[in-house]
């Protein structure tokens, strides 16, 4: 199955790039391009795209905005938000996940690290492991000032192993690490991260992720940078 992928970006050049790298994989295709946020939410609406590769800041309506948009339509619930951002620094990336984006890739990936990271998506899979993404997460998601996803009594409807996967996914740790530590198989795991998305009606496992964090799951680890 090809995965399709909208560009938003507003520089003309990098979205020729990267449309040249995604069309160069015999899996994907673009159906379109958007140079700013405001004309990304038309064209998802449009054609629907199984993953929107996303900037951030975008003259006019900002990839923020139309992600908080995209993500929010119910018709538009299998298309995933993958931002491209300089996410160390960037505290808008962790309003993007609020609202729903799957993940962030740097603008200074590799061809290998972003046809990775579009696929990890359309999967219904999140990009939050690397270092710089967890501790963002740690830096900006766990504020008191932020408003939670889902009340901590939500966590109830969850079982005890449910809150544990979710938790340690909660710390950038991938299902076969959490397998490995928990000693089940790593398809368990899946089950039970699925089943804990179901019960807080999660988009994917960023979302998850951010619950994580709001409900008090999980307490924020101290920035430590890179």
């Amino acid at each position: 199955m090809t995965i399709r992928v909208l560009l938003a970006d507003d520089q003309a050049l990098l979205r020729a790039t990267f449309r040249i790298l995604i069309e160069s994989d015999p899996g994907m295709t673009v159906v379109g391009e958007a140079a700013d946020g405001q004309e990304a939410i038309a064209l998802t609406r449009e054609h629907t795209p199984d993953v929107v590769l996303m900037d951030i800041r975008m003259p006019g309506t900002d990839g923020l905005t139309a992600t908080t948009d995209i993500c929010s339509r119910p018709e538009l619930v299998a298309t995933r938000v993958l931002i491209l951002t300089t996410f160390e620094n960037d505290q808008n990336v962790a309003e993007a996940l609020r609202a729903g984006a799957s993940g962030f890739l740097g603008k200074d990936v590799g061809p290998d690290v972003l046809l990775t990271g579009i696929r990890t998506v359309a999967a219904g899979d999140s990009l939050l492991s690397p270092t710089a993404t967890r501790a963002l997460i740690s830096r900006f998601l766990a504020t008191p000032d932020d408003e939670p996803l889902a009340p901590p009594e939500g966590l109830a409807a969850l079982t005890d192993r449910e809150r544990e996967v979710m938790a340690l996914a909660a710390h950038g740790r991938s299902n076969a690490d959490i397998a490995e530590q928990l000693v089940v198989s790593p398809l368990t795991v899946r089950s039970h991260i699925q089943r804990a998305m179901n019960k807080l009606h999660c988009r994917d496992r960023a979302q998850l992720v951010v619950i994580a964090y709001q409900s008090g799951l999980v307490k924020p680890r101290p920035y430590e940078g890179g």
